[in-house]
């Protein structure tokens, strides 16, 4: 198989807390609609929260719902959102040639801490314990669950990435694609991070938990008042093909991905770290046969914390100078941190940009910090640039993960 070969998204399925299809979520993003609502937790309490309503049982059966996880469902409604999206012939593609590659960031909290609760209720007696629990805990449930769902016998697993994981989804498709390990690739990235009490106690111990009398205003990055992150959860699952086999069947095509990179900060656990942000956007632009000054949108992963914001602008300043054609914006002001989802959902929200040439804003900045400026930063309304070529997709994760992905006008 030629390492060149072309890879481009030909369906998406998503779930978020403004939309569960890519018109709905692309519409909440031009009109400045927040998915971000009051929510309470067990044991930490009342918080705010980007939580999804969609309708699981579209796909699944209440036994399968009970059975499995929460990131299982969100995965299996997203994973056949983007078949039917695709428009492949479902039932005579060859399943072992279709592969599952999901990003998480982490897995079986949710689950472990529910067993814990139920058997307090009954003296800490471990008979009480559920026999569902390793299946529902193993790292590759998501994907697995898709497959148990849909029939694929091909190869699945998770990655774990932390924020990084679901550009890291995308990037294990295109490359099991290029290898001829699979003929059609379902990957992405899921999160169920809101169900867990701990993600918000953790968060809320670093004063990293984000908190406004409006929920809507909540996730706030780049503005001078932002005090953290908003927890969400919500998933994103692309159909990836060989360029080939897509116009083969005359597929309708979202983009291409021309180039992507990964690299490790290897200086701190949660600080991120400018210099190797930097590095991995250069990296994958020099893989895209690209030059800075050829990204018209930097979809950035900014997550409203006070010194994650600044590092990003300073790597962004750095490598796009004064671009008079690089545009900045960002998604989670809008929905919050999906954490594994994260990524792919913020690039979902920017692909329509290929066809309208209108790039969505950043909302809730009302006012810009300082150490946060960068030219053309697209703030409060969305802005019409005419044709778009390029987009970056920026995600950082704890523990110094850095993914870059870049998607093509096709």
């Amino acid at each position: 198989m030629d390492v060149f070969e072309r890879v481009v998204i030909t369906g998406v399925g998503l779930v978020s807390p403004n939309g569960n299809n890519l018109a709905e979520f692309r519409s909440a993003l031009l009109s400045g609609v927040s998915g971000v609502l009051p929510y309470e937790v067990r044991y930490f309490g009342k918080t705010v929260a980007g939580v999804c309503n969609f309708p699981a049982t579209k796909y699944q059966n209440r036994k399968d719902i009970r059975r499995g996880t929460r990131a299982g469902s969100i995965a299996i409604y997203c994973a056949n959102e983007a078949v039917v999206d695709s428009g492949v012939d479902w039932e005579r593609v060859d399943k072992s040639q279709v592969g599952v590659f999901i990003g998480i960031t982490e897995h079986g909290n949710v689950e472990t801490e529910n067993e814990i609760y139920n058997i307090k209720q009954y003296d800490y007696d471990c008979k009480m314990w559920s026999h569902f629990h390793n299946p529902r805990t193993v790292a590759n449930n998501p994907a697995g669950e898709v497959t148990l769902n849909l029939g694929i016998t091909g190869a699945h697993y998770c990655i774990g990435a932390a924020c990084a994981a679901g550009n890291a989804g995308i990037i294990q498709g295109v490359q099991m694609l290029r290898l001829g390990e699979v003929d059609l690739a379902l990957a992405g990235g899921v999160s169920e991070s809101i169900h867990a009490f701990g993600i918000f106690a953790a968060f809320a111990a670093q004063n990293a938990l984000a908190e406004h009398g409006d929920p809507a205003k909540a996730s706030r990055p780049f503005d001078v008042n932002r005090n953290g992150i908003v927890v969400s959860e919500g998933g994103c699952i692309y159909m990836l093909e060989r360029l080939s086999d897509a116009r083969r069947r005359n597929a309708k095509i979202y983009g291409e991905v021309v180039g992507y990179a990964m690299n490790s900060d290897a200086t701190d656990f949660v600080l991120p770290n400018a210099e190797r942000q930097l590095e991995c956007m250069e990296k994958a632009i020099k893989r895209a046969g690209l030059k800075p000054d050829q990204i018209d949108i930097v979809s950035t992963h900014a997550t409203a914390t006070a010194m994650g914001d600044i590092q990003e602008i300073n790597a962004l300043r750095t490598l796009f100078k004064d671009s008079e054609k690089t545009y900045i914006n960002n998604t989670k002001s809008f929905i919050g941190h999906a954490m594994g989802a994260a990524g792919v959902l913020e690039l979902a929200g920017n692909l329509p940009s290929f066809g309208d040439g209108v790039i969505h804003p950043t909302i809730n900045c009302d006012e810009l910090d300082p150490e946060c400026e960068i030219k053309n930063m697209v703030i409060g309304k969305p802005q019409n640039v005419g044709k778009i070529n390029y987009i970056l997709n920026n995600s950082f994760g704890m523990v110094g993960t850095n993914c870059v992905v870049i998607v093509g006008n096709f």
